[in-house]
């Protein structure tokens, strides 16, 4: 415990102890993110349990876990739900959706995601639900992440497998997650997950891999239709 709270307390997180209000921020290859108020990323540790932490010591040197004494707020209209779990050591940590939230000491300013995929069990928390049906205008009813933003089928992939990589990547920023992805219920029996060889974990949608189009700006916006005749909206 003594070694967490100094971590924090370095870091200028939690001075009081009190994790304030949560936010988001679209990051360009993750998606929609959950962040502290600081604007520090939060991240799962996949070796928990819902409601149960299991990092500690070490670890939790290197993973301090958000900490509180009453419970935080998330932003106003963002689905999931945030809960205290109880620790090994008496003090109680924050949780999304029941997966205790950590900070990472090589994360040094906000904006900064170098935890992601560390190990393979840590991640960067996207919160849900993932995909939506929303009026895309002329076009009818397209998918949308959490954030509003329409999302993209590429044509070059394959059934439960993504093919674009690298500058395809930043340009078209695949809709990632650590949890099982979840919409509306008319919408739920279509969403699945497929690896991808960076090691993230990609939403798709029957089995095509969704992605976001950079040069979309505001909700609503499908500037990326239909470009090199290869990517479309997906329509549920």
């Amino acid at each position: 415990m003594t070694a967490a709270i100094l971590t924090f307390s370095a870091l200028g997180l939690l001075g009081t102890g009190h994790a304030a209000d949560l936010g988001t921020r679209q990051d360009a290859k993750l998606g929609t993110i959950l962040q502290d108020s600081r604007g520090m990323t939060l991240y799962l540790y996949t070796k928990d349990e819902p409601g149960k932490s299991n990092c500690y010591d070490q670890c939790a040197v290197a993973w301090p876990p958000l900490l509180a004494t009453e419970l935080p707020k998330l932003p106003g209209g963002l689905p999931g739900k945030l809960t205290l779990v109880a620790r090994k050591d008496g003090s109680r940590q924050v949780a999304y959706n029941g997966w205790p939230l950590y900070l990472w000491v090589k994360d040094t300013r906000p904006g900064q995601t170098t935890g992601q995929g560390v190990g393979k069990v840590w991640y960067a928390v996207n919160p849900g639900p993932a995909v939506q049906a929303a009026d895309l205008g002329t076009l009818g009813k397209g998918l949308v992440g959490a954030n509003g933003m329409t999302l993209y089928l590429y044509t070059k992939d394959e059934p439960g497998k993504s093919n674009c990589y690298d500058q395809c990547a930043v340009a078209w920023p695949p809709l990632l997650t650590a949890f099982t992805p979840t919409g509306p219920a008319e919408l739920q029996s279509h969403l699945g997950t497929t690896p991808r060889k960076d090691g993230g974990i990609q939403v798709t949608y029957d089995g095509k891999p969704l992605y976001f189009w950079v040069k979309d700006r505001k909700s609503g916006d499908t500037t990326g239709q239909n470009v090199g005749g290869v990517w479309f909206i997906v329509h549920p």
